[in-house]
């Protein structure tokens, strides 16, 4: 169990809350291990270089997307799926993002701690 790889970052959750930073990450992380080519349309990456790039979006979704994309083989079908599952969170979290900020009053808070914390939660 010692061999056990952790998580690069926070997995994608379920209902796909974190899915804009998720998406972020792995294409972060697929370019520095240079597998980012493997979720692009007609790759032309190798059996192991799929692999690699599987297990490790596996690794980083929730258990209940795991099992549901059991079958799933390819690391491109699986980065699509994902993808026209939760893409349209854009059009949902942007604007709502936009509004919090322009109703973001530093006098609406009693400390400094909470206004930064509220900012950074729209940052994010």
């Amino acid at each position: 169990m010692a061999n056990i790889e952790n998580r690069k970052f926070i997995a994608l959750d379920i209902s796909g809350k974190n899915y804009l930073s998720w998406v972020l990450d792995v294409k972060l992380h697929f370019s520095a291990k240079k597998l980012r080519h493997t979720i692009d349309e007609d790759n032309a990456a190798s059996n192991e270089e799929h692999a690699t790039a599987l297990i490790f979006l596996r690794h980083h979704i929730d258990d209940g997307l795991k099992y549901e994309y059991l079958t799933v083989e390819n690391p491109l079908e699986l980065w699509q799926n994902l993808n026209d599952r939760f893409e349209h969170l854009k059009a949902v979290v942007l604007p709502k993002a936009l509004n919090d900020w322009s109703q973001l009053r530093f006098q609406d808070f009693k400390t400094v701690s909470e206004y930064n914390s509220t900012l950074f939660k729209i940052v994010s």
